[in-house]
């Protein structure tokens, strides 16, 4: 250990919640736009289609780059990444905030995306590097997953609470406070490490990834203007060539961006599906929900943000539940059975009306899905490690974080489509409440679709005994060299699911 962190013991708990903070900003710029959005579309005058791009450009670009974040990390130095992160992070939450037109709040938010995909994994390694082992490694990852769990919810009330009482743009600006604060924190209390061995990076492995997926979604979201459109389908076929290729020059580099052995085990690929599933749920259809709660029950963004609470609260209250029965009846009947609840839930909220009550049409829904995604995610990075060889386990919970990110683009696209179809392609402005709360409607029943689905997908794919799907011990991973001595190689690469 240094000598500065021998003098100053305290140090490293402060260079804990400078990194719990940054979680914090990673996981709540997910949501805390999404209350702000109905405002921000009015004030830069954008369409429909144009206003999923502010959430899809943030979660394409974290989902995409988060490998490579990952690989950036390791090899040029975790604090030298979380710093520069950092600050990338707050320019462009700095641009967004500031920005005139809606294609400016759209590039705002995917640099914050590509800032993001570096933050996530710096940050983590970090928390590797300064808590290697033992109690106080536990009450570490205890603090880091509690702020990783609560910053959706933080992202509602904040974004709610600064749209209602100040304006939009300080769900953006507001970041510059908490960047301030980690790079001043990072400067002092963080300390540099790096990985050992090769470090060559897949920059063509990145390139193609990045560029198939944003094919692959833009062309989901023209379909909104007709399946049997000429460039719907063309960026969607596209999209899935360049996919291809990503997949063969990932068969053949020596240092691949993700190897195919993670995702070629039938349970992990099984895993990641699911979790991209729940994805599109919960960044994709809760916009929808975010929508119908200001524009048709005349919320304001305050008010809002509280009324989502309990979806994510009801995860965080069957959490520890959840992780004791996943010991006793193992990952499977879990993630068959969780997104069957969730899906009820969804169904249940499709009959949703212009002049219904939300205690007794969105609440109930919210809290019963809330409880289903317990059952969801909380096996699910358990699965995504089952077999994993010691290299590979940080790639291998990366990819279920990026497979968040890319079902919630993907997702939002798609249900985009469903939206646009059902209130016939008109603006929100040129209909009445009931078409618009028919297309939200609309929304939720394809998302519950969707989770039958993922219920499909475990019942196929997850299968073998209850101890060969979990993790048989903690993994172990080979040495690489820091300031405070040996840390796990490709740390950077691991990311908590959000």
């Amino acid at each position: 250990m240094s000598q500065t962190l021998r003098a100053r013991p305290k140090a490293k708990w402060w260079a804990l919640f400078v990194i719990s903070l940054t979680q914090l900003v990673v996981v709540l710029d997910g949501t805390i736009v999404n209350i702000a959005l109905p405002q921000a579309q009015i004030a830069l005058n954008m369409d429909d289609h144009l206003r999923q791009w502010v959430v899809t450009a943030y979660a394409l670009a974290f989902g995409a780059l988060l490998l490579l974040g990952g690989r950036i990390a390791d090899y040029w130095g975790r604090k030298r990444t979380f710093m520069v992160g950092m600050i990338g992070f707050g320019l462009a939450s700095l641009y967004a905030g500031l920005a005139t037109a809606g294609w400016e709040l759209i590039l705002g938010r995917g640099l914050q995306g590509v800032f993001a995909a570096m933050l996530a994994p710096a940050a983590l390694a970090l928390l590797t590097t300064l808590f290697p082992s033992g109690k106080e490694r536990n009450v570490a990852f205890a603090v880091f997953g509690t702020v990783a769990g609560t910053g959706a919810a933080v992202g509602m009330v904040l974004g709610g609470f600064l749209t209602e009482f100040f304006d939009w743009r300080w769900c953006l600006l507001v970041n510059l406070f908490f960047c301030a604060v980690g790079i001043i924190g990072g400067a002092l209390f963080l300390t540099e490490s790096k990985a050992a061995g090769d470090k060559r990076y897949d920059l063509w492995g990145a390139l193609l990834v990045t560029a198939g997926l944003a094919s692959f979604a833009y062309g989901f979201s023209l379909a909104e203007t007709g399946w049997t459109n000429p460039f719907t389908i063309g960026f969607i076929v596209l999209g899935l060539i360049i996919l291809a290729a990503f997949v063969w020059v990932q068969a053949k580099v020596s240092n691949p961006l993700l190897p195919l052995r993670v995702v070629a085990n039938k349970v992990r690929g099984g895993a990641f599906l699911i979790q991209a599933v729940a994805g599109s749920v919960m960044i994709g259809a809760t916009l929808y929900l975010t929508f119908h709660l200001q524009i048709v029950l005349g919320m304001g963004a305050l008010e809002a943000g509280v009324a989502s609470l309990p979806l994510p609260l009801g995860t965080m209250v069957l959490a520890g539940f959840a992780t004791k029965m996943l010991g006793q009846v193992g990952p499977r009947p879990m993630l068959i059975g969780g997104p069957l609840v969730v899906a009820g839930a969804l169904v249940y909220l499709s009959f949703i009306t212009a002049d219904g009550n939300y205690f007794v049409q969105v609440a109930p829904a919210l809290l019963v899905m809330g409880l289903g995604m317990a059952f969801v995610f909380i096996p699910l990075q358990n699965v995504a490690l089952t077999g994993v060889e010691p290299h590979d386990a940080g790639v291998a919970s990366a990819v279920t974080n990026s497979a968040m990110q890319i079902g919630g683009s993907v997702g939002l696209s798609i249900f985009t489509a469903v939206y646009a179809a059902i209130i016939g392609g008109h603006a929100q402005g040129e209909v009445g409440r009931d078409v618009l709360t028919n297309g939200y409607g609309g929304v939720f029943l394809a998302a519950a679709v969707g989770m039958v689905l993922a219920s499909v997908v475990a019942f196929t794919m997850v299968r073998g005994r209850k101890e060969d799907l979990l993790p048989r011990e903690p993994m172990t991973q080979d040495e690489s060299v820091s300031e405070d001595g040996p840390v796990s190689e490709d740390t950077g690469t691991l990311a908590l699911a959000n």
